[in-house]
């Protein structure tokens, strides 16, 4: 299923999306404070969502009449670098070491940006798409075998991880340049694991102004999913609603000739099969 966070009347709520329509949990009789309360409840909770949908009950909204907000705040926002092959060579040739290891860094969870909502261009005059596939963890994972890995995601959506490349490279960290308010478009909801057969084969593609700038697959990737998820639970706990941005595919402004950097007044529209698609306008 489709699960969304949308607001409507100035309430935020939660609902699941059927077709060009949402159906609020809170008519289903179903009350989840938000959503990562929702996941923790895990197969249980979307059993209950199920039947509750079954039995017909429940108000259906138009998606056209309502808000879409960002699904979740998530407690970590985990972003790895260079996780597809043609990306990892348009990085080196610009000069860019390539690890051999998975390299991650952290996105500020203020960050966080609903999927349909204006992104703030900030203090930079080098700002950057990444249309990324984000993996949200279901139960908690901590010392997990890559093999075990998958067993602990609860769904996907999209992510465009918004960059300010001139502030990215001041530091080692590059979080502050992956971490400005806006600048984490999620959504448009959590697409649950079952509904997407092998999230290792799916296509996606950022579109600005019309023009298709990446367009790859996700069977590009060097990492695996449940590499990723082995990898940093050998480290720490990864939580309920945490977000993995599972790196972005070639095509990014900065690897163009001349780069090419987002400006106010840009639509950059970021889209995978099976998941949906987000669309942000860039303001000044």
């Amino acid at each position: 299923m489709k699960l969304a966070r949308f607001e409507n009347g100035g309430v935020p709520r939660l609902g699941v999306v059927d077709g060009d329509g949402i159906v609020p949990l809170d008519t289903i009789g179903i009350d989840h404070p938000d959503m990562i309360a929702l996941i923790e409840g895990g197969q249980g909770a979307l059993g209950e969502i199920a039947a509750a949908l079954a039995s017909g009950r429940g108000e259906r909204l138009a998606l056209a009449d309502v808000h879409l907000l960002a699904p979740l705040r998530p407690r970590k926002f985990l972003g790895l670098g260079m996780n597809y092959r043609r990306h990892a060579d348009e990085a080196r040739a610009l000069g860019i070491t390539v690890p051999d290891g998975q390299l991650w860094f952290n996105k500020q969870t203020t960050c966080v940006n609903g999927a349909y909502d204006d992104v703030v261009q900030g203090p930079t005059t080098k700002l950057d798409h990444e249309v990324e596939l984000g993996v949200v963890i279901g139960h908690a994972a901590k010392s997990v075998a890559e093999g075990d890995a998958m067993a602990h995601v609860f769904g996907y959506l999209v992510v465009n991880d918004v960059s300010a490349r001139d502030w990215q490279f001041q530091s080692p960290t590059i979080t502050m340049g992956k971490s400005f308010d806006t600048h984490g478009p999620i959504g448009p909801w959590i697409v649950t694991a079952d509904e997407i057969a092998d999230p290792a084969a799916l296509g996606i593609r950022c579109i600005v102004n019309g023009e298709v700038r990446q367009s790859s697959n996700t069977e590009q990737f060097i990492h695996s999913i449940g590499a990723q998820i082995a990898h940093l639970s050998a480290a720490f706990t990864l939580e309920p609603g945490d977000i993995l941005a599972t790196g972005t595919p070639e095509g990014v402004g900065a690897a163009q000739q001349p780069p090419r950097f987002l400006s106010p007044g840009d639509v950059v529209r970021c889209e995978i099969d099976g998941i949906g698609a987000i669309e942000n306008r860039i303001v000044a």
